[in-house]
């Protein structure tokens, strides 16, 4: 790992480590809640767990602004609770019922939310660094100021149409950041099998887009890579990448038995690393919150994710006629 410097952790407050806490920890109850209903059969399809990557997305969450975008791949849930959405319709929508974001049609991994400027949730690999170029092309033409956050993990980072996205958001310099999420494996292949260049944060230099290498398990160092980031971005200099190091604990996907590594690294990685667990004894430690306290927080998470469980298990699956919605007809 490569943490950030002292100076630029130092600059964390005890509101924000408290507010970074709670979130990460309202992400990781949800998705464990996520894995126990899908295990029930309540949740149906592809279900891919953002469990050990909590950092990421809160911490870039702390540093945007309003009318920032955010747009990512299918491991989802925890983009989409990180920018607000409500947690009973991101879990209705994985149930497929009506009060789900997406009417219960989109299921785990196509989830929008025009209100909280989110823009999936996308199944192709890759496919969402092309559309996010593409957002952040309209903030540029419109000239508005705003971001958009564009992630994909490391795996993705070969895809051509992300090579493809480099080149022109460098050429017009968009507003945008690319977060890659090296969470090391990819779909299960370790990334120095598939990778000739596995420094992620090095893939734009012939583009001449700057990137910076950030401890991905460390919410203070997300947050000041972000600050840095966004503001190259919005300041008119053009995209900037950001090579997230990070960890899933889960397999790929809910069917993914992560034969490829042992359970022994996995352990070591959740004792020494955990974002959560680190944020936590700085809680105690640095800011002197007690285990009363910490046990409140808690407390209100578990409660939020079992009200969102149990509207995800009781709201009405969608009509019949929500099939012929939304969809964009062509006529000769």
């Amino acid at each position: 790992m490569a943490p950030k410097s002292n100076k630029d952790q130092q600059k964390f407050t005890k509101d924000q480590e408290a507010h970074a806490y709670r979130e990460m920890l309202l992400i990781r109850r949800f998705e464990e809640k996520t894995g126990q209903m899908y295990g029930m059969g309540l949740i149906r399809g592809f279900c891919h767990l953002y469990i050990g990557q909590e950092a990421i997305v809160v911490g870039m969450g702390m540093a945007t602004k309003d009318g920032d975008q955010m747009i990512t791949g299918y491991r989802d849930h925890g983009h989409m609770l990180a920018c607000g959405m409500d947690p009973k319709g991101v879990m209705a929508e994985l149930t497929g019922r009506r009060g789900g974001l997406s009417k219960g049609k989109g299921g785990s991994m196509h989830m929008f939310s025009k209100e909280k400027h989110f823009y999936g949730g996308h199944g192709i690999v890759g496919s969402q660094v092309s559309l996010g170029t593409g957002i952040a092309f309209a903030n540029y033409y419109r000239e508005n100021g705003n971001v958009c956050l564009t992630y994909f993990g490391e795996g993705a980072a070969n895809q051509g149409q992300v090579s493809e996205s480099f080149n022109m958001a460098a050429v017009w310099k968009l507003p945008v950041v690319y977060v890659i999420e090296n969470n090391r494996y990819a779909m299960g292949t370790e990334m120095s099998r598939s990778s000739a260049q596995t420094d992620f944060s090095k893939r734009g230099v012939s583009f001449g887009i700057p990137g910076e290498k950030v401890d991905g398990m460390d919410v203070r160092a997300v947050y000041a890579a972000g600050q840095k980031a966004i503001e190259h971005a919005r300041s008119g200099q053009g995209p900037y990448i950001l090579e997230m190091l990070s960890y899933r604990y889960r397999g790929h996907s809910m069917s993914d038995p992560a034969k490829y590594r042992t359970r022994e690294e996995v352990d070591q990685v959740r004792e020494e690393r955990d974002p959560i667990e680190q944020s936590r004894r700085r809680l105690l430690e640095r800011w002197k919150l007690s285990e009363d306290e910490l046990k409140t927080i808690d407390s209100r998470v578990r409660e939020i994710v079992n009200e969102a469980a149990e509207f995800a298990t009781h709201d009405p699956e969608p009509d019949a006629s929500e099939l012929y919605t939304d969809i964009l007809l062509q006529t000769p």
